[in-house]
């Protein structure tokens, strides 16, 4: 089991309804951990519904969704970024 801080941003945010939170997981990648959360509550569900439009960030490094967890101590989920 790890600890990690997982942050939310955006509209990701607002489905879930927190900005951030602190999780004790046993996943392996950050699909894995998605999982899990998906699998928890409907408010997860809701959020990532769609995966194809939200990027993740480890350690402040963006990353693949199959991307090892080993190691991580924060995951950032987010939107795509826009300019304007």
């Amino acid at each position: 089991m790890k600890q990690l801080d997982v942050l939310y941003f955006a509209w990701v945010r607002e489905r879930i309804g927190i900005p951030k939170e602190r999780i004790t997981t046993d996943a392996a990648t950050v699909s894995d951990l998605i999982a899990e959360l998906c699998a928890k509550e409907e408010r997860y569900q809701m959020a990532f519904q769609d995966m194809t439009v939200v990027k993740v960030a480890i350690d402040q490094t963006l990353s693949p969704l199959d991307a090892s967890l080993e190691g991580a101590r924060e995951i950032a989920i987010f939107p795509p970024m826009t300019g304007g």
